[in-house]
């Protein structure tokens, strides 16, 4: 499919409508309407006839959608018919924990290798994914052509990494590390702060 320019909002209800087709395709549903999907997603039918929209015109009035078809479509677009390569920097608590994950390989993503500091440290934990020293991180990055990283080091080297990352042709990098990072505009940096998250939800569920 030729590649089409969706809004970023959009593509990240795409990611919903894909997790929720998937469930569909699973339990041998055929075909879908735009109000079931659209209320599976959490968003307005209106919305998702939106965004399907960028499809051309798909579907057909009474039947709804072909649910493997859409789903198919959906994910050729979001570049997901094939495992897309990842390495994680930083395997520490919560970046051992990541890789312990078995969810990123149904969403189409394979974390293929880990780097640390202290690779020795992290390979008695048994991961199961190949762990390198971060000084080999440029080398096979260029080597693999890796696009996407997960970043999990501790603020204070976050910057100095995500550098690195960036000169050797990251594009996309899933930021655990408590801080804000600068980085050039074609840059994609999707920030995970946990605390921060607990934070705004203890807003809502405080005692008076």
């Amino acid at each position: 499919m030729e590649r089409i320019d969706i809004p970023k909002k959009a593509i990240y209800r795409l990611s919903i409508y894909n997790r929720c087709l998937q469930r569909l395709v699973e339990n041998g549903q055929e075909t879908v309407s735009s109000s079931t999907l659209a209320k599976a997603a959490g968003v307005k039918p209106s919305q998702l006839r939106k965004d399907l929209a960028y499809f051309g015109q798909f579907g057909t009035r009474g039947l709804g959608y072909p649910v493997e078809t859409l789903a198919s479509m959906i994910r050729d677009v979001l570049g997901r018919e094939r495992l897309q390569p990842v390495v994680l920097v930083g395997a520490g608590n919560l970046g051992s924990a990541l890789l312990r994950y078995q969810g990123f390989g149904k969403e189409g993503f394979e974390v293929i290798a880990a780097f640390d500091a202290e690779p020795d440290a992290v390979r008695e934990r048994g991961l199961g994914v190949p762990i390198h020293h971060e000084s080999k991180l440029e080398e096979f990055i260029q080597a693999e052509g890796i696009r996407l990283v997960i970043l999990c080091v501790p603020a204070g080297v976050a910057q100095t990494i995500a550098n690195r990352l960036v000169a050797v042709g990251v594009t996309g990098i899933l930021n655990f590390s408590p801080v804000v990072l600068e980085v050039p505009s074609e840059i994609q940096v999707n920030n995970v702060d946990l605390a921060l998250e607990l934070e705004h939800l203890s807003f809502f569920v405080r005692q008076e």
